[in-house]
């Protein structure tokens, strides 16, 4: 078979980082073809070899049956292959027809703008896409659905016929997104080829004609999607193969027992108008609660929710059964939480700072600027949980940036417990690190928990969350659809929730 865009091979490694390992991928013409994985998958690596942003690379990038080795994005935008990316590269406050034509501007004589030709050549492209709209205006005086459909209408003065879409339903509702598949319709119909990336398995069934699977930066697989069932596409995106797994554990998980609960932290009908739909929640004393989900569930907003990173638009929290404020994270620490975030080196540590700095951070701002410790305080402080965590550094003055990233994970819990902790947040606390640091991390977590602290564990890691939580909570599609507890909580269960979608808040649009 012909086809329109082949990458055969690809290949690519950075310092330390073999991030893609021989990867194939082709597109048909007129076919809308989803290209899934998890976090880290090689996704993103891949659509930057085809966009010309990433060179050189192993392999080969067959373009309508030529090789084309673009070493720009505007090299491969000019062969034809543009890309509308998640985060829009469009200058909202000039016009929606100064943005369509930037830099590709028609000229009169004496090189004068025709902007009358603008206009009118803005208009007949966005009419392609059924959008009517005036081109004089500032772009962002128009909804993101209408800018994404500017973002697409300028690959098309393009002559594109590969279009990348990164994931463009990310921030649009659920109407919106109906529209833009209608577009998406229309352009596969007159002969495009659409590389479509999204989290959101329904729209990826609802739209895609074939899926291409990446792994750890490996290809697992091409599939036909009206043969691809949801579990099969589950598996090949998370690597597990729930009819092998092994039956031993390889921690003994202390169950609380459904009749003895101590709840400490209560969620009711928490919403977050497009980020997350209403979801109930409790934590308990002395437990490990999961969130387990594919990338994009609403695991990571719901968490920012409850520590108050993003405010409700909707519901309450209370804690010892009294209702509580959280419109800021300083609300949260105050309460007694501590969150460390998915991206522990931009949003967690503050590397410039050392080991004894980063410990008592929290600490130090929840006293106030006026109530400072004493250098001798904070010594004793970090030298105490240097040596209660096992953190690996030559002393407290160290760097925090030198450390390595099990030991900065570390530095970060004990920022935490050196407060009045409560309820630790823990988001993906144990990606990037080897395995001994990771069992480390997860031997950590269930002391913690024994000690009497409520803690939060998310991971795209299934078996870690299943060997380390007492209860898991199911995401999907930024909507809690299940909760599994004791030996319920397993990661064939958790894969059947997630690819049966039961929406517990009885589909309510988020």
């Amino acid at each position: 078979m012909d086809y329109l865009l082949e990458a055969l091979g690809i290949g690519i490694s950075f310092p330390g980082v073999r991030a893609l390992g021989r990867v194939d991928f082709r597109l048909r013409r007129g076919e809308i073809h989803a290209l899934m994985g998890q976090n880290g998958a090689g996704k993103s690596t891949l659509l930057k070899i085809l966009s010309g942003v990433y060179r050189p690379y192993e392999g080969r990038v067959l373009l309508r049956g030529q090789e084309t080795r673009a070493s720009s994005p505007t090299e491969a935008q000019r062969a034809g292959i543009s890309t509308v990316h998640q985060e829009l590269n469009l200058i909202p406050t000039l016009s929606v027809a100064e943005n369509l034509f930037l830099g590709i501007q028609p000229l009169r004589a004496m090189r004068q703008i025709d902007w009358k030709k603008i206009h009118k050549e803005a208009e007949k492209v966005l009419s392609r896409l059924n959008l009517k709209i005036d081109v004089s205006e500032q772009l962002n005086s128009y909804s993101v659905a209408v800018q994404q459909l500017v973002a697409i209408a300028r690959a098309l003065l393009f002559s594109a016929d590969v279009l990348i879409l990164d994931e463009p339903t990310s921030s649009l509702d659920k109407e919106e997104v109906s529209n833009l598949f209608s577009v998406m319709r229309g352009l596969k119909a007159d002969g495009l080829g659409i590389v479509f990336v999204t989290h959101f398995l329904d729209q990826m069934y609802e739209i895609s004609d074939r899926a291409t699977v990446l792994r750890n930066g490996e290809l697992v697989g091409e599939f036909e999607v009206a043969k691809l069932s949801r579990i099969d596409l589950i598996t090949a995106m998370v690597g597990e193969e729930v009819s092998a797994r092994r039956a031993e554990e390889k921690f003994e998980r202390r169950r609380v027992a459904a009749s003895e609960p101590t709840p400490l932290l209560e969620v009711r009908e928490a919403t977050r108008f497009g980020a997350v739909a209403p979801f109930d929640l409790s934590f308990n004393r002395g437990e490990v609660l999961g969130f387990a989900g594919l990338l994009g569930s609403g695991r990571s907003e719901a968490a920012r929710l409850i520590f108050g990173v993003d405010g409700l638009d909707r519901g309450e929290v209370r804690m010892d059964g009294h209702v509580i404020k959280l419109s800021s994270p300083h609300d949260a620490i105050a309460a007694g939480m501590g969150f460390c975030p998915e991206d522990r080196k931009t949003e967690g540590i503050i590397g410039a700072l050392s080991v004894r700095e980063n410990i008592i951070l929290a600490l130090q701002a929840n006293r106030g600027i006026f109530n400072r410790l004493s250098r001798a305080e904070q010594e004793n402080i970090a030298e105490r949980f240097i040596s209660s965590l096992s953190i690996k550094t030559p002393n407290g003055e160290q760097a925090v940036r030198n450390l390595s990233g099990g030991n900065q994970q570390k530095v970060i819990i004990a920022r935490w417990l050196a407060s009045n902790l409560r309820l630790l947040i823990l988001d993906e606390p144990t990606r990037g690190i080897d395995v001994a640091a990771k069992t480390e991390i997860q031997k950590l977590i269930l002391t913690l928990a024994d000690e009497g602290l409520a803690v939060l564990f998310i991971s795209s890691e299934l078996d870690e969350v299943t060997r380390c939580c007492q209860r898991v909570a199911v995401w999907r599609d930024r909507r809690k659809i299940g909760e599994l507890s004791g030996d319920d909580a397993r990661v064939e269960n958790i894969m059947e929730t997630i690819a049966r979608g039961r929406e517990e808040s009885g589909g309510e649009n988020i």
